[in-house]
Formats: structure tokens, sequence, C-alpha cells
């Protein structure tokens, strides 16, 4: 799955719809977000699929399938670069902005925050070029800190 994507955005076979090649992006990144502390819970699922099916008015049942989707790619995808270069790629600076929030509610979602965590959502931040401030005040309206 991911060598196909990768294929698609490098060119080396036609790219039939960015859109859905973002969305699966996406959706590996917030799994991935999720696994970062070598553990996903139930509250972290039901918070994939809630964003996923929010931002793309999904039913329950799609949003589901694109998570899973999203669960082969992420088990796949090599590293986060890739990842984050397609959402970078196909997004503005506000819509990574939102993006980021997203990804700090999967990682509070647990109620826990996790170092391994804060360390994947450093690395994301900057791999979206997403600047600190703007990290900052994401995660602080997700926390309500």
């Amino acid at each position: 799955m991911f060598a196909d994507l990768m294929n698609r955005l490098m060119g080396t076979e036609p790219a039939p719809d960015r859109a859905a090649d973002y969305r699966q992006a996406l959706a590996a990144l917030l799994v991935r977000c999720a696994r970062a502390d070598d553990h996903i819970d139930a509250a972290e699922l039901a918070q994939i699929d809630r964003i996923l099916g929010q931002r793309y008015a999904l039913s329950d049942m799609d949003a589901r399938a694109l998570r899973d989707d999203g669960m082969a790619l992420e088990a796949d995808a090599g590293d986060t670069v890739h990842l984050t270069k397609v959402i970078k790629d196909a997004v503005p600076y506000e819509e990574r902005i939102a993006i980021v929030e997203a990804l700090w509610s999967v990682a509070l979602a647990d109620n826990d925050r996790d170092a391994h965590e804060n360390a994947f959502l450093r690395l994301v931040v900057n791999l979206l070029g997403v600047n600190d401030r703007d990290s900052g005040l994401a995660r602080q309206r997700v926390d309500g800190s």
C-alpha cells in the first residue's frame, strides 16, 4: 500500500486521486501518533474516527474504513517524513495547524501525555513546517490550558 502511494506521488504511476492520497496519509499519521507510546487505546481510536469523520463528512463506517486504510499504510510506511510530505504538499499552512491540533487531540485522548508522544509531535510539527508558537496554541486549544 505504501509503495503504491509513493509510486503515485513520485510520478512512476498516474495519480488518480491526490485527495485520497492525502486522506490516507493523514489517517496513517494519526495512527502513528496514537502508536507513539507503543500503545493504542479505544479513546485514541475513537478520536481518530471522529477527526476523519468530521474532516471529510464521513459516516462512522466510512471513517473507520479510512482509519483502517491508515493503519495499513502506517504499518508499511518506513518513516514519518514521507507521510508528512504528502500532507505538507497538499494543504496550506492554516490547515496544517488544524492537523497539528488533531494530532494533539489524539495524543491527549487517553489522558496520558507521554514523552514519546511529545517527541513524535515535535518531529511532525517540524516536518509539517508549523512553527512552535502555532503548535503550542493548537495544543492549548485541545488541552484547555
